[in-house]
């Protein structure tokens, strides 16, 4: 045996040791690392903000917590807000469920000549053994339920202490990393992070600022219908459309249609019919105009980032995918070489042949040489004379 096969061996051992231990402690940190990247970009959207109120004298620390107050405040009364527009409408619609009840019970009734009674039907509900058993498995869910809320308010506090920490000790974050790297990779490294900035707080403000005009429209709408609760559904729709990628738009009409329903079965089709056309509106004439020196990427560009980040980590994902991609485009633009173009009609969509330019030489000779082979049994010049 050869004696470097020895240690070779104990090195792929050792290589491949570390790689189980490194891929089970990925496993193990993976929602421990997607919050702190939630927490970083949380930072950056808010770093314009905190750095405007310390650049007027304001200890950062403290700037940071008015704007996570401001953001915690406007959460919790949207929470409040739209929690009691539910209960509301969950109690009517309890109070209104023998009516509802009735009224079917009368059209099975007159359609299929039946004689249904409400009392029958409520017995043989409450005696039923799919009722028993879904009473007894939302019993003994109550518990998974609280540990899942629990869970989520403890991610929450992680996530929003790590964005603090971040937002707030951004200077001295930006100074320890630039103090291990030459003073070249520094630049590069506070470039990158400027860009981040602003192309992840651009994204942020001007979402909200969409939000708050899809919020007013629907707003408008929703009183003209005298649907209950427009304020809060209103807010819902410009929240839940602008902030959830590709589906939000989606969900966000649904709860105001649901709600019109109870009104009137018209009234859903007017918000199902306006929430269309809006969405049209802000794809092609609202969204361009505003995003445009924000975050300036395709659209087809930007629903793909969206499916990458979804892939790779969910929700998570989908929500930072446009403002990460927003930066590394941007960040390699400023290193990417461009030229002119040339002023070529194939540029456009055009062709050559159609702007009477001439054919390049092989296509010239495989076009016309074939022509004065047939006629005079050689390949001829453009005058007559035959070629050499």
């Amino acid at each position: 045996m050869p004696g470097w096969l020895p240690r070779a061996m104990a090195l792929a051992l050792a290589l491949y040791a570390c790689f189980q231990l490194g891929s089970w402690a990925f496993d193990q940190l993976i929602g421990l690392l997607t919050n702190v990247l939630i927490a970083f970009f949380l930072a950056l959207a808010i770093e314009p903000a905190v750095g405007r109120m310390a650049a007027r004298g304001m200890r950062r620390g403290f700037a940071t917590f008015l704007v996570f107050l401001g953001v915690m405040i406007f959460g919790v009364g949207f929470v409040v807000l739209l929690g009691s527009m539910l209960a509301g409408q969950i109690v009517d619609m309890v109070d209104e469920f023998p009516k509802y009840i009735d009224s079917v019970i009368n059209w099975v009734n007159q359609t299929f000549r039946t004689e249904l009674s409400r009392v029958e039907v409520q017995d043989s509900l409450l005696h039923s053994d799919w009722l028993q058993k879904y009473v007894q498995n939302s019993a003994t869910g109550v518990l998974d339920v609280s540990t899942t809320v629990l869970g989520g308010l403890f991610r929450l506090l992680t996530i929003f202490l790590f964005s603090f920490y971040f937002a707030a000790d951004g200077p001295r974050l930006r100074r320890a990393l630039c103090s291990v790297l030459p003073p070249a990779r520094q630049i590069e490294v506070l470039r990158a992070w400027e860009i981040a900035v602003d192309k992840t707080g651009g994204y942020i403000y001007s979402r909200g600022l969409m939000a708050l005009i899809s919020g007013v429209a629907h707003y408008i709408l929703l009183e003209i219908l005298e649907v209950p609760y427009a304020p809060a559904l209103a807010v819902w729709v410009g929240l839940v459309s602008q902030f959830i990628p590709t589906i939000g738009t989606y969900l966000a009409g649904a709860l105001p249609m649901l709600i019109a329903f109870t009104v009137d079965p018209w009234y859903a089709l007017w918000v199902l019919g306006f929430v269309v056309i809006y969405q049209q509106f802000e794809n092609y004439v609202l969204q361009p105009k505003l995003t445009a020196k924000t975050v300036d990427i395709h659209p087809a560009v930007a629903f793909g980032s969206v499916i990458a980040g979804t892939a790779l980590l969910g929700a998570v994902g989908a929500l930072v995918a446009i403002p990460a991609i927003a930066t590394l485009q941007a960040f390699l633009g400023a290193y990417v070489k461009r030229y002119d173009v040339t002023d070529d009609p194939r540029v456009h969509g055009g062709s050559s042949r159609a702007s009477g330019r001439p054919l390049p030489s092989r296509m010239r000779r495989l076009v016309y040489g074939r022509r004065g082979v047939g006629r005079g049994g050689a390949e001829g010049r453009s005058d007559g004379s035959p070629r050499p």
